[in-house]
């Protein structure tokens, strides 16, 4: 693998490539690497896993959950994969960041920290 590879579980990919998902999110997850569960290695940001991020142009750094629309709550730090930050880190592995564009056509760096599971993964 790359430095630049994205990593999804073929479960998660399955499901993320069935909804309805912005130009820029369907060009990255075709781009990914399709495994099963048992053969992520690392700390790859999957669904369910706890991320820890940085803003590399404000140097703010922040912790999300990355899950699925409909159990998105921003008070507890669950981010929807289609909102742009949950878009942006899915598939990264610690270390890696990416230029992501938002919705308010700014681009942005982010650089994944840390990422950790629930006990259930």
């Amino acid at each position: 693998m790359q430095e630049n590879d994205l990593i999804l579980i073929d479960h998660d990919f399955i499901r993320l490539m069935a909804m309805p998902l912005s130009e820029e999110l369907r060009a990255e997850l075709e781009r990914a690497i399709v495994v099963p569960r048992e053969l992520i290695t690392g700390k790859v940001v999957t669904m369910q896993s706890r991320v820890q991020y940085r803003e590399e142009t404000t140097g703010v750094c922040r912790e999300v959950e990355i899950v699925f629309p409909e159990d998105a709550d921003a008070s507890l730090g669950r981010v929807s994969v289609l909102a742009p930050v949950g878009a942006a880190l899915i598939g990264l592995t610690t270390g890696q960041c990416i230029d992501w564009i938002f919705p308010d056509g700014t681009v942005r760096q982010l650089t994944v920290l840390d990422v950790t599971y629930p006990a259930r993964h």
